[in-house]
């Protein structure tokens, strides 16, 4: 007798980090007698548990879809009550919370230490590496800038121009629309749904390199458009020949940023800094060879700065496909679902990293228009560095928080997106104390390290006072940046920054600097007043967050967006 067989594997999720497997397995059947196989994955406590229901017959014309139906129907009955004993938890087919997984309600100073401990070590787990990777992804350009000031000052200007303009425009645009993919990835990992960070990676690839070829245009004409901005011929024309060289470097961000906040939303940040500390001492040694052995100059510093991003991307693109064990299923269509929703959220996304850095760029360039500019402008950048050395260390808490509350979102832990937070800002807190405190107790010599001019040093000690009270600001403002992330409020925060930078801040530090004579400590006031007011929206947004609901839209963002399915495949025997 003939027998007609289907195979069907349905992934079903009855609880948090649990799914459950169902498939036919054609070592079971026996004489038109079929057996259908259901694996139990607890994946927490990585336990597996298989158990082999004998079924009734599926002959000819009878294997149609209604009998596939009765049958899946059968075992999840037959299954259900054996997970509902064991877990005690919500329904099969559905995404919800594990409250018992959750915190309790803090009621005591040691029940508030306790859980504050806790927190500090998922946090700086995640914090440090990523401070870490950022640090040496910043040392890359830092070393490419001093082996080209050793070929001279027209190339040194034109290159840190090309770095700190050009290039920093295109980064800052797909930085931003990267964003995205990091909430979502976190979500789905905290909610179990691994197979959808392949898939959310996939979609952010496309859109990213979409947005490179449309940047491209900013590279081939960088020269007419540093022109615009004022720059002298001579430098525009080569940060201009420079930025059609290193069109490459900027490819190679739409498969290392995807990549990137795929490993970190599952927590894998360790090998991105193996793999970032590993690239920039390759691009040393690219650099020497280029440039000192070589002798190709400008070409060959732009060779280097290629072949080291692009080292990156691969490293990176390797081991989430073919290492990972998690997350990766494959090549899928399903990259192209939903394109234009998620390209709307790495827009929103987008305009919120790019309204904050342009704001810092905006002021920069005001400076160098104040009267004696080359002190106004050396000062307010010098601050300006150590300002950015901070935030570099503060990415990691920004990352870590992010991540943090999208995971427990995703887990529907709301106790714990709010206790990670309160740890975050008060740890956070600390560390913009700390940096406040030194730049006031050095501030008659730090400005020694980039400069011997006394006039200079005099001048950054007037904007120390300044410095150090934005670098307070900023501590508290990039982890209510980073919570906004996880939560996937980027539409949000981008209003505000709008308001607080644009409309506030821009014209505040116009009038101080220019109108009230008052010159860099006027732009800094501006600053410190912008960032103030972005903060009491951000504290004022994140105080008003009602997180029970922030579990159930992150349930629906995930079923939305996700990649679960049934999927059936006919076979014979």
């Amino acid at each position: 007798m003939r027998f007609r067989y289907f195979r069907l594997l349905l992934i079903i999720q009855p609880a948090q980090d649990t799914c459950v497997i169902i498939t036919t397995s054609s070592t079971t059947f026996q004489r038109g007698v079929c057996g259908l196989q259901i694996i139990y994955v607890e994946t927490r406590y990585k336990q597996k548990e298989s158990l082999t229901l004998p079924l009734p017959s599926l002959e000819g014309a009878a294997s149609t879809i209604s009998r596939h139906s009765f049958l899946i129907h059968l075992a999840l009955l037959s299954f259900q009550s054996k997970i509902q004993m064991e877990t005690q938890t919500v329904p099969l087919l559905s995404i919800k919370a594990e409250p018992e997984l959750d915190y309790a309600q803090v009621k005591s100073f040691r029940e508030g230490l306790s859980v504050g401990g806790k927190e500090t070590v998922k946090l700086w787990k995640v914090a440090a590496p990523v401070a870490f990777t950022t640090l040496f992804q910043y040392l890359i350009q830092s070393v490419t800038t001093i082996f080209v000031g050793h070929l001279g000052d027209l190339q040194l200007s034109a290159v840190s121009l090309c770095h700190n303009v050009i290039n920093a425009i295109a980064f800052g645009f797909l930085q931003g629309m990267a964003i995205a993919l990091g909430t979502l990835c976190g979500q789905a990992y905290g909610a179990g749904q691994v197979d959808s960070l392949g898939i959310y990676m996939q979609r952010s690839c496309i859109i990213l390199a979409i947005t490179c070829f449309l940047l491209s245009s900013l590279y081939i004409f960088a020269t007419p458009f540093l022109k615009i901005l004022g720059q002298e011929d001579n430098i525009a024309e080569f940060a201009g020949k420079y930025s059609l060289l290193i069109i490459p470097q900027m490819f190679s961000f739409s498969i290392n940023l995807p990549t990137q906040k795929f490993l970190q939303a599952q927590s894998k940040v360790g090998i991105i800094t193996w793999i970032s500390f590993a690239a920039l001492v390759t691009h040393t040694g690219f650099l020497y060879l280029f440039i000192s052995v070589l002798d190709w100059g400008l070409n060959g510093a732009a060779v280097a700065y290629n072949i080291t991003y692009w080292e990156v991307a691969i490293c990176q693109f390797v081991y989430a496909v073919f290492l990972c064990k998690e997350g990766w299923t494959g090549f899928s269509w399903l990259a192209f679902k939903d394109m234009w929703a998620f390209a709307r959220l790495s827009l929103a996304s987008c305009m919120m990293f790019c309204l904050e850095m342009w704001y810092t760029m905006s002021l920069n360039i005001l400076a160098g228009q104040l009267e004696n500019a080359v002190i106004a402008l050396g000062s307010f950048s010098i601050c300006l560095n150590f300002q950015s050395w901070e935030i570099m260390f503060l990415a990691g808490i920004n990352a870590a928080i992010s991540i943090r509350v999208s995971n427990e979102l995703g887990m529907g832990h709301p106790r714990a997106a709010k206790y990670s937070i309160c740890v975050a800002v008060l740890q956070s807190l600390v560390v913009g104390i700390l940096s406040m405190t030194f730049i006031f107790i050095s501030r008659d010599y730090i400005a020694s390290v980039f400069t011997d001019s006394k006039v200079m040093q005099q001048a950054v000690a007037r904007l120390a006072y300044f410095l150090g009270v934005t670098m307070l600001l900023s501590s508290v403002a990039q982890v209510l940046t980073g919570v906004a992330v996880g939560g996937g409020w980027q539409v949000m925060v981008a209003y505000i920054n709008l308001a607080a930078y644009y409309l506030f801040g821009l014209p505040l530090a116009i009038f101080l600097g220019f109108k009230a004579n008052l010159g860099p400590m006027g732009l800094y006031g501006g600053i410190i007043c912008g960032s103030a007011l972005q903060i009491l929206f951000l504290l004022i947004m994140t105080s008003r967050i009602n997180w029970d609901n922030e579990v159930k839209q992150t349930t629906k963002r995930i079923k939305k967006w996700g990649s679960k399915e049934i999927r059936t495949e006919k076979i014979g025997c």
